[in-house]
């Protein structure tokens, strides 16, 4: 047997029910929804950041690319930091409001949401 035909039969496997297979086929979809179809909140909070108000905006149908371009947006025009934490945008500040209008002028359903 040649080490060419060896090795390829290494990498078989006939019934394998756990295992770290990085295959594509197994990889989440992510669905890339229009801004149109997505409905969003949009809320100041204070909880677990020591004091400090943070404007989150949840529930995001985008990949990780849109959403880092839309944070970069976001920043811009408050003119403060944030980032993307967990398929959520996180503005530094209180700026529901400001961050209400730039969503609905880009074509996002958004709602302020809690007090």
């Amino acid at each position: 047997m040649s080490s060419s035909k060896q090795n390829s039969s290494k990498n078989q496997f006939v019934y394998r029910e756990f295992g770290n297979d990085n295959s594509p086929a197994l990889e989440r979809a992510i669905p890339e929804l229009p801004p149109a179809q997505q409905n969003l909140r949009v809320q100041a909070t204070r909880s677990g950041r020591k004091g400090k108000t943070v404007t989150v905006i949840t529930g995001f149908q985008s990949k990780p690319e849109t959403l880092q371009t839309l944070v970069k947006e976001l920043k811009t025009q408050c003119g403060t930091g944030g980032t993307v934490k967990d398929n959520e945008v996180e503005i530094q500040g209180e700026h529901k409001q400001k961050i209400l209008e730039i969503l609905t002028k880009l074509g996002y359903k958004a709602k302020i949401s809690g007090g």
